[in-house]
């Protein structure tokens, strides 16, 4: 809806420049936000302007406000008189117009000494129809007013949407403020405007059509809008394709565009220079739908990451049957030391979107710039299918290209180039940061190569023949052999021997020193083919080993090719070694063939780890010389491959150094390819921050893309890598060092800046050995604090931050002053269980906490944050009763519901007392304020748990309360802990303590003040609850 209003003429204006008794009058217009002004008249006191504006209608409370002002070159305009007309009338009037009419100025206040103000002349009506396109209204400009201001009007781009007007910036000189006419632009629902226009529109076709597309509102509500009348009447595009074009989902859009666009062929790269070209490790149409995607919040993330803001984005339009598919995408650029903030447009529409093939074009206009109305900036975005990848996982290949577009010619053209190319360049790093962080990138070169390199790793098939040879071709063997033969010759050839001395039928002993010597070679050296015998079975088995196994499940994905090794340490006498290799990641394990009798083994095998749920952090690697199954391994060196310290491409070709005696004596080493893929895509970060959630009891925010760079910075951790929480605290060495402990997926690290001294380390969650929780002592503030043991030998490069290195190598660290210590207590300890943990560890832990019956994890975790809450004794009394008596006020019973409507809970019900451990009861309440006795309308959800006193002579009851519907009840829950205690001297009474503490969940400005009237409320709430029952009681008694 618009109003269009007239300015035609006004007469009889008062003189107020001095000399010639005229003055120099023109109007200016407000319609809300919105406003306008006519040219300027000079000379006259009965101007003629003939002048039209249109104001986008927002609110029908708004008035129209014409005021006529005489224009002053050196001082402030001077006051001519006003005129204001309500919209209201204008709805009354008939066909929604007031005609054309002459109003009487008036003037500011009523003390005014000027009686007459004179008269202007005006059209106003209002329209309810859409123009199918802008265009700009000339206006009537005399000679004079050249010289008055140089306002030229450059047409900046035609849209050929529907309902998305031209934009015309008109730069002033002289002072004069700059005019922008936009149309609203807004992703919103439709305002009562819209809905408006549906009651009053003919036809129920053109209402739908009209409520189901999207208002379109300006991005700065703070600009100055105007809206001229469009020279020709135009009429509403067809609703019903308009409706369709807006309804259809992003997929649908882009299958009805690209079967409109059959054939066309991949636009060529803009002559500007390419800006990114770069594989990613996912399919296009992915890709396509991350960029550009109405459910993606990938731009969000960007705007955030940049500073930009105002962002709004509307939806894809698809025009003209299906033959243009477009959207707008307004911002406004943060500020830089050379140009203030600007706002930006972009106009992006489709040019190819075939399911593999996608090439959007920006046009960016950003007016406010300097010589901004000059140029556009053409941004091309090619998304086309990469090179295969191992696994035929698919990739896809991004291109980025510009260019500029001059639309009037400038002599500045070569600085803005340079000005927009640096521009640029700087954007699409940090646009290229973050989608690597979204995406994994691949090394085109090595993407091609990958799955050639893994093809080209193929193990040497041995026979069995040539594995019984290698085993039993020896010395051993054939002695064995030649004497086993002997030895049955001569027993075929000699006379049987007369039995003597003590032997008997059946028993043959040897008669001499001689045949007892040659009997016991003979049992050795059968000993010795026994034992190959059996080798040459296990080897035969074994020979096989994790090659070509195939992983299995969606997550983080390890593959090693394990191509040969070198300089390996002989164990045998004859001077070499039969070694295998074993690895481990993860609590998984991978074994490898063994290679008899060599020093230089090459195995060309391939090994794939099942999908992990969490990023590795290390990869252990064991050399062992294979001896038989009967002998124990012997070590032929080892090695670690830390993921958090290794950059990614330099493992896809690398040697390893093998560590031990015998590997660093004769320089042992490995070679290996390492290739770590993640093949959950984006979703990585939301399903562990879940996970976390369950296991801390806690929401826990997900930290921007600029907060998660920062962290990686000062780690030099790779792009997977990410923020869970950062708590401050103090490190504790031989002087307190205040800073802040970061907490990941894979590391703890712990970081300050004091006076320009870094200090700087983290180590794994692996290498942790045990945590240990120190009492709070006046050292450490009242506050307890955490002491973290890391294994013997591990974590040695954080060293330097370690209190003490006992005397069986472990290093501790020693953390106190946590702000809220039980918050930073549950995340360490859910973290380090995740990860230090192996999946028979967590099996036994679960095992053993459903045999102890230990529930504290569901329907109890509300009492886990007890803690927190400082607690405060607000209520003390003795009663004279005993404690079974004074606890019918915990039982639900009548009496309960008596005393607790009395003091004002409505609607009160409670649960019936369950045991969740030995010794332990649970329920829940929950009911409503009354409104006559409490200041605010609201709900409580309550949590009560009892337990009897450890020498058993009273009940422990603990309370958290959750208060809905009153202001800030969602800051805070509210802690209570009732202790009924029989006295030993008196058995007819017992002493009552209440504490009452507030757990706060978010960050509140007036906390003191709220505590303050929250316990105060509670206190009294108490004190009268205690009495009513007192009464309640001594009648019956």
């Amino acid at each position: 809806m618009r109003l269009l209003v007239q300015v035609s003429e006004a007469r009889n204006l008062p003189a107020i420049d001095g000399g010639g008794g005229l003055s120099d009058p023109y109007a200016k217009l407000q319609l809300g936000r919105h406003r306008g002004k006519t040219r300027v008249a000079k000379r006259t006191l009965s101007p003629t302007w003939d002048e039209e504006f249109a104001f986008r209608v927002v609110d029908l409370k708004d008035e129209l406000v014409v005021v006529v002002v005489d224009e002053d070159r050196y001082f402030s305009d001077d006051f001519l008189g006003q005129v204001r007309v309500p919209l209201s009338a204008v709805l009354d009037a008939d066909n929604r117009s007031l005609g054309t009419q002459w109003y009487q100025l008036l003037p500011k206040s009523k003390k005014s000494k000027i009686k007459d103000y004179g008269e202007i002349r005006l059209t106003i009506s209002l329209s309810l129809n859409y123009p199918e396109e802008t265009t700009t209204l000339a206006h009537c400009v005399s000679d004079d007013l050249a010289s008055y201001s140089d306002k030229s009007t450059e047409l900046q781009k035609g849209s050929s949407l529907p309902n998305i007007p031209i934009e015309i910036p008109t730069s002033v000189s002289g002072g004069d403020e700059t005019e922008i006419i936009k149309e609203d632009r807004s992703n919103g629902v439709p305002s009562f405007v819209n809905r408006l226009y549906q009651f009053f529109s003919a036809k129920p076709k053109d209402a739908e059509a009209s409520a189901s597309a999207p208002p379109l509102t300006t991005g700065d509500g703070n600009s100055d809008i105007l809206e001229e009348t469009p020279s020709t009447s135009s009429e509403l595009p067809d609703n019903q394709d308009y409706e369709t074009g807006v309804t259809m989902s992003f997929d649908e859009q882009l299958k009805a565009f690209g079967s409109c666009h059959e054939g066309n062929e991949i636009p060529e790269n803009l002559s500007g220079g390419v800006l990114i070209d770069q594989v990613y490790a996912v399919a296009p149409s992915d890709l396509n739908g991350l960029l550009f995607s109405p459910s993606s919040d990938f731009l969000q993330s960007l705007a955030e990451m940049q500073g930009t803001t105002g962002l709004e984005i509307q939806q894809w339009r698809l025009e003209n049957d299906g033959e243009v598919l477009k959207r707008v995408v307004s911002y406004t650029k943060a500020p830089t030391a050379l140009v203030k903030a600007v706002k930006a447009t972009e106009d992006v529409s489709y040019l190819k979107a075939d399911g593999d093939i996608y090439a959007t074009l920006a046009d960016v206009s950003t007016p406010d710039v300097p010589f901004g109305n000059s140029f556009r900036v053409e941004v091309l975005t090619c998304i086309m299918p990469g090179p295969e990848l191992p696994d035929n996982e698919k990739s896809s290949r991004l291109v980025v290209s510009w260019r500029l577009n001059f639309i009037q010619s400038t002599m500045m053209k070569g600085m803005i180039e340079n000005g927009a190319k640096q521009g640029l360049k700087d954007n699409y790093i940090q646009f290229s940061e973050l989608l690597s962080r979204n995406i994994r990138p691949v090394d085109s070169k090595d993407a091609a190569a990958t799955d050639k390199v893994l093809s080209s790793v193929q193990p040497e098939q041995e026979s069995d023949w040539k594995l019984a040879f290698r085993i039993f071709g020896n010395f051993t063997v054939v002695s064995s052999l030649v004497a086993f033969i002997y030895v049955f010759s001569h027993i075929i050839l000699a006379s049987p021997s007369i039995i003597q001395g003590l032997e008997f039928p059946g028993l043959d002993l040897p008669d001499s020193v001689g045949e007892v010597v040659v009997c016991g070679v003979l049992v050795l050296q059968g000993q010795r083919v026994l034992n190959m015998i059996a080798r040459f079975i296990q080897a035969k088995r074994q020979r096989g080993s994790d090659h070509g196994v195939k992983a299995q499940g969606n997550g983080w994905l390890l593959t090693v090719a394990l191509i040969d090794g070198t300089n390996l340490a002989a164990t045998k006498s004859s001077g070499y070694s039969d070694p295998y290799v074993v690895f481990t990641c993860n609590g998984k394990t991978k074994t490898s063939s063994i290679k008899f009798h060599t020093l230089e083994p090459r195995w060309n095998e391939i090994f794939e780890f099942d999908a992990m749920e969490d990023p590795p952090s290390v990869m252990k690697i064991n050399v062992y010389d294979f001896d038989g199954p009967f002998d124990e391994v012997e070590s032929l060196g080892h090695a670690e491959v830390n993921f958090l310290k290794s950059n990614l491409s330099e493992l896809s070709d690398i040697w390893i150094p093998l560590k031990g005696k015998l590997a660093q004596a004769c320089q042992s080493k490995l070679h290996l390819r390492i290739i770590l893929n993640n093949s959950r895509g984006t979703e990585v970060m939301k399903d562990y921050l879940d996970k976390m959630e369950k296991e801390v009891g806690k929401k826990i925010a997900v930290r921007s893309p600029h907060t998660n760079s920062a962290f990686q910075k000062i780690f030099s951790l790779p792009p997977e890598e990410f923020l869970i929480n950062d708590f401050t605290c103090h490190l504790k060495r031989k002087m307190l060092t205040q800073g802040r402990l970061f907490l990941s997926p894979r590391i703890i690290g712990f970081y300050t800046n004091l006076f320009g001294h870094k200090t700087k380390f983290f180590f794994l969650w692996e290498d942790i050995e045990d945590i240990q929780v120190m009492p709070a002592t006046l050292y450490s503030m009242g506050s307890p604090s955490l002491l973290i043991i890391l294994h013997k030998g591990r974590g040695m490069d954080a060293r330097h931050g370690a209190k003490q290195l006992d005397n069986e190598g472990r290093l501790k660290f020693h953390f106190q002053s946590f702000v809220s210590f039980n918050v930073a207590h549950k995340t360490i300890m859910a973290l380090w269980k995740a990860r230090s943990l192996t999946p028979e560890q967590k099996v036994q832990l679960v095992e053993e906490e459903s045999e102890t019956k230990d529930l504290q994890n569901n329907e109890s975790d509300s009492f886990l944050g007890i803690e927190d809450a400082k607690m405060s004794e607000v209520f003390s009394s003795t009663k004279p009763f005993d404690v079974s008596t004074l606890m019918s006020i915990f039982e639900g019973g009548p009496l309960e519901h008596q005393v607790m409507e009395k003091i004002g809970c409505m609607e009160y019900s409670v649960s019936p007392w369950e045991s969740v451990r030995a010794d332990a009861y649970q329920r829940q309440i929950h009911y409503k304020f009354d409104k006559r006795l409490a200041r605010h309308e609201g709900e409580v959800m309550s949590t009560q748990q009892k337990s009897p006193l450890p020498d058993k002579n009273g009940w422990l009851v603990e309370e958290v309360m959750t208060l809905e519907g009153i202001p800030v009840g969602e800051y805070f829950n509210l802690h209570m802990r009732y202790q009924l205690e029989q006295i030993s001297s008196k058995p007819k009474a017992c002493n009552v303590q209440v504490s009452i503490g507030i757990a706060w969940l978010k960050s509140c400005k007036n906390r003191k003040k709220i505590a303050q009237e929250v316990l105060y409320s509670a206190s009294s709430r108490l004190k009268k609850m205690f009495g009513l029952l007192e009464k309640e009681l001594l009648p019956a008694k």
